[in-house]
């Protein structure tokens, strides 16, 4: 029984063998359900569910604890999703893959995945890397199959000899291989018996000569990326559209003039940039604050021409702007919105305020090279609002990661308790749980005591970008408190950029700037000079060559980085601004 059972199981090995099947074809059948994606630093689980359009209940299921926790260099499972609605297909390249290979295994070309995929790069094809494959890819199983299902079909018998050669006086294997086109191997293969001489009178075979096979040339993943079709152009004329509301109803005065003074800031870059010879056009339309005026910009037939588009304000108008912007291939930056995930699938869109988790990753690194062995103190500032809660929890557990320790207090101990709790070895490091200027208002002058009380011991008081707004409140404090607050847009005043900046808005518009963080004015300017200048010195294809602007800006940080092969350019810029005890005012940027 067993004997028979063996045998069994040999022709059936056989058989699959014959009809082209292998097991490894199962296993990537099985395997097309899912594919992997390397947690990056910054990502959370919805941006990484909004990267793949699926849902992030789908991504726990398949990665059972994933919720509570995601460590960058870790894989996730993802679902490959079915619907028509999501009907995208993902690929993670395995090891020993080539870009040539793509192309072979899923039957389309080069430039099919490089269109798709903007970002994909000889330097970053790479294993782990997850690509989105073309719509009009289809793997190669499919053609497995179909062999599989066609009926063997015998060749047909061709004969060994092509003609019969009767040995002559002094012939030899060379001469006659020789007239006859063939080479001496293929002329003994034929004839063994000829390897001990040739006789005059006999006949020997002369075979088919072997047809030649030039080998295929398998061209690299260089060649093929630079292979790909430029379609950079420079321009002659840039041409620029700014889609902002500008004139609000009643209620929203306050917004409206902030949205006034960024294009005012704008226009300023605007004439700087003429001024060197740059040739602009620009395009301003009022958009309102609802989906149908939106609409109503999209469909004037000139704003297909655009080379970038800057805006809107509202959430509810980013999707159809951002799909007008991809289908006209137009740039499009988003200056306010830092909520909205139309920039993980849509490569023609820049956004300015950095996501959440993407910016609290990059607070957490700065923070730990900043401070390499801190006592840290966390102060529960008891804030029902709990608006920091994430950034907290997300700081401790980065901490944890390092092995650093911390300690947590109630910031309404008293100065002994605040007191014991102090290193005379270490940088003490004080964290409220709360940005809000309550929160300081009382918890600064416990500090102020606590670091009069110890001259000798190292104290710095760490916050929020949103300190910037209290500086006037809290200067002082805040320079005996050496305190640091990381922020993606900072300017001090007394800079001379800064001071020429104010004076030429004055100049130009008879008002100061609204005291407001950021400063609308300077945002308008800076996002206006960066990208117009940009593309008047690189062209259509500007953003190769991010790291290349030499444009210093007056309050905007900017470091632009893609956030997949498909999706758009997030700014993942940050700060540290320190009021140091000896009172000075000192910008970290890690660059």
């Amino acid at each position: 029984m067993i004997f028979k059972y063996m045998n069994s199981l040999k022709s059936l090995y056989i058989a699959l063998l014959f009809t082209g099947f292998s097991w490894n074809t199962v296993i990537a059948q099985e395997s097309n359900s899912f594919f992997l994606h390397t947690i990056e630093k910054g990502q959370s689980l919805y941006s990484i569910a909004s990267t793949y359009n699926v849902a992030t209940v789908d991504i726990i299921k398949l990665n059972p604890g994933c919720s509570e926790k995601l460590i960058a260099g870790q894989k996730l499972r993802i679902p490959q999703s079915k619907t028509k609605k999501q009907s995208r297909q993902f690929h993670t390249i395995q090891s020993g893959e080539t870009l040539y290979g793509l192309t072979v295994k899923y039957n389309v070309t080069a430039e099919d995945i490089c269109e798709v995929n903007p970002g994909l790069s000889a330097e970053n094809f790479k294993v782990g890397q997850v690509i989105v494959l073309p719509a009009n890819s289809t793997i190669d199983s499919e053609k497995v199959k179909t062999t599989k299902s066609q009926p063997a079909i015998r060749p047909a018998v061709e004969p060994k000899c092509k003609d019969m050669h009767k040995v002559k006086r002094k012939e030899t294997i060379f001469s006659i291989s020789q007239e006859y086109g063939v080479t001496q191997e293929e002329l003994i293969a034929a004839n063994p018996e000829i390897k001990k001489g040739l006789k005059k009178g006999e006949f020997i075979c002369i075979p088919y000569p072997t047809p030649k096979v030039e080998a295929k040339v398998i061209p690299s993943d260089t060649e093929l990326f630079n292979a790909k079709k430029n379609r950079d152009k420079k321009l002659s004329v840039i041409k620029a559209a700014v889609i902002l509301p500008f004139m609000l109803d009643a209620g929203k005065k306050a917004e409206s003039a902030r949205m006034v003074e960024f294009y005012e800031g704008f226009l300023m870059a605007a004439d700087s940039l003429k001024r060197k010879g740059t040739s602009l056009d620009i395009y301003t339309y009022d958009s309102g604050n609802s989906p149908a005026s939106i609409n109503a910009i999209l469909a004037k037939e000139e704003l297909k021409g655009m080379n970038i588009i800057f805006g809107p304000l509202y959430n509810s108008q980013i999707k159809p702007l951002a799909a007008f912007a991809k289908e006209n291939n137009i740039k499009l930056v988003i200056p306010f919105s830092s909520k909205d995930n139309e920039v993980f699938n849509n490569p023609s869109v820049f956004q300015i305020n950095t996501p959440q988790s993407y910016l609290y990753s990059e607070v957490y690194e700065h923070f730990i090279r900043k401070f390499t062995s801190p006592n840290i103190i966390f102060l529960d500032a008891e804030d029902k609002n709990g608006e920091k809660k994430e950034f907290i929890n997300g700081f401790k557990h980065e901490l944890l990661s390092n092995n650093i320790t911390f300690k947590e207090l109630k910031a309404s101990h008293d100065a002994a308790v605040l007191s014991a709790a102090l290193s005379s070895t270490k940088e003490n490091v004080f964290i409220p749980t709360s940005g809000s200027n309550v929160t300081l208002i009382r918890l600064l002058p416990q500090l102020q005591l606590l670091a009069r009380e110890n001259p000798a011991t190292s104290i710095h008081l760490f916050g929020y970008p949103e300190w910037q707004t209290y500086t006037q409140d809290h200067l002082e404090k805040f320079y005996e408190l050496d305190t640091y607050f990381y922020s993606s847009f900072y300017t001090n005043n007394l800079l001379p950029e800064t001071v020429k900046f104010i004076s030429s808005y004055r100049k130009w518009y008879s008002k100061d700037m609204i005291n407001t963080y950021p400063k609308f004015g300077m945002l308008g300017f800076d996002l206006g000079y960066f990208f117009l200048n940009a593309l008047s010195e690189y062209g259509t294809g500007f953003e190769k060559h991010l790291s290349q602007n030499s444009f210093h800006p007056i309050q905007t940080g900017f470091n632009f980085q893609r956030v997949n092969n498909w999706g758009g350019f997030i700014n993942k810029k940050v700060f540290f601004v320190n009021f140091s005890k000896n009172n000075e005012l000192i910008k970290y940027d890690f660059e």
